[in-house]
């Protein structure tokens, strides 16, 4: 009798360390909204919940002369307002609901707003072998190079849902002088090319800036002089009672879970968390690291039993604040400036959150703040549903801590 040998699934060299796939996912990274509201959206983000403008461009300068007038025709508004709540030059890119068409996001489903959810990897090499890696696998690709404004070499990707999602490596960083990267430096941006290993360092691009005679500091700094500290937070002034000190998770809707579970496990390598049950349809939670997820994917049906917008497929955006102390301070700040806080959202929807403040920003979407996230240990395991915190309204004043509060990655730099 003869057998058929076990075929040893294929492992990668990752910097030295075995894995199914030659890329390892790190963290979430950043993201991007199409609003109909775009001026209302950036005042949103900006001045009430704190991200400062890194950059801002205007499309119709980045195409060529022979594509203007076609561009012209299919978007509304032509700026790109890159947005951060830390050193990256970016978390959130805003721009106007017709990019959806102009970026083809909405090219099959126009309830996508995301214009993409974006994930970094740890090096250079693994964006290179990502690419080979989910061309072999039938991914269908976007476009691939280094983006500019950003710095960070990516590619790009459709998932089942066609949502855009981006693997990438380098974000610019920006320093205590808020400046980004001159528009005489975006000459080291490439638009589908694959770069050729090794490429030069970033101190190397200084200098060779330097030797061509460009102002390296002649970059982007944001206008926030409307606003005025007068909110301590952890002993710091503030424009606001709080810090967003972390993006994400992000959740979706979707009406092909299996397709999108078997997409960002499979072939992307998320870990799965576990599953929940609201009113009969399905939650996934997904992650990347030790935090409880960092993706979760909703039956598209729950869309409407929660009352949420018919126009996206967004479930709710995640956003972290520094403490307990500025959650609840973030709460009185917001509905003492009128906005309308949305109580009453199940629990399903954040599972590995505890308390959380939601509000919709200008065109619909879901913001979740929070300041805990469950951790994720060796094991793998998520912590038992019984040994999780019970929530009691009114909120006290303070809480006892579980054994991994403020246990996530801590926010590098002055909060403000």
């Amino acid at each position: 009798m003869t057998t058929t040998p076990r075929q040893t699934p294929q492992q990668y060299d990752v910097g030295g360390v075995l894995l199914p796939r030659p890329f390892k996912i790190r963290r979430f990274g950043h993201f991007g909204l199409n609003l109909e509201r775009l001026d209302e959206a950036v005042a949103f983000y900006t001045d009430v919940l704190g991200f400062r403008v890194t950059d801002e461009v205007n499309v119709l300068d980045q195409v060529p002369d022979e594509l203007r007038s076609v561009v012209e025709q299919i978007i509304t508004d032509p700026r790109l307002i890159f947005t951060s709540n830390s050193s990256d030059h970016h978390a959130l890119v805003l721009a106007h609901r017709t990019f959806g068409t102009l970026w083809g996001n909405d090219r099959k489903v126009k309830d996508i707003t995301f214009s993409q959810t974006t994930f970094q990897l740890g090096s250079l090499q693994e964006v290179i072998d990502a690419e080979a890696y989910l061309r072999e696998r039938g991914v269908e690709i976007g476009h691939y190079g280094r983006d500019m404004p950003g710095s960070n070499w990516e590619i790009y990707a459709y998932d089942p849902d066609d949502n855009m999602i981006e693997l990438y490596y380098g974000m610019e960083q920006i320093g205590w002088q808020r400046k980004s990267k001159p528009f005489d430096m975006h000459y080291r941006g490439f638009m589908d090319v694959m770069p050729t290993l090794p490429q030069m360092s970033e101190a190397a691009e200084l200098q060779e800036a330097r030797d061509k005679g460009i102002d390296i500091g002649s970059g982007w700094h944001p206008s926030e002089g409307h606003l005025e500290e007068t909110y301590q937070v952890g002993g710091v002034l503030l424009p606001r009672p709080f810090k967003v000190t972390g993006i994400g998770p992000i959740s979706m809707f979707t009406e092909r879970m299996d397709e999108m579970i078997a997409f960002y496990t499979d072939i992307l390598g998320f870990e799965f968390v576990e599953e929940v049950e609201l009113q009969g349809k399905r939650i996934v939670y997904l992650r990347t690291g030790t935090e409880h997820h960092t993706f979760a994917l909703a039956d598209k049906a729950l869309r409407g039993i929660l009352g949420l917008s018919e126009h996206t497929s967004c479930l709710s955006i995640g956003l972290q604040v520094g403490s307990y102390t500025q959650l609840r301070d973030a709460a009185k700040h917001l509905m003492d400036r009128g906005y309308t806080l949305v109580h009453g959202l199940p629990q399903e929807i954040y599972v590995g959150i505890d308390y959380a403040v939601h509000l919709k920003d200008p065109d619909g979407h879901l913001v979740c703040l929070y300041y805990y996230m469950e951790q994720v240990g060796w094991d793998g395991k998520p912590r038992p549903q019984s040994e999780r915190r019970k929530m009691v309204l009114p909120w006290p004043e303070t809480l006892e801590p579980l054994s991994d509060t403020y246990g996530g990655t801590a926010y590098m730099g002055p909060l403000g």
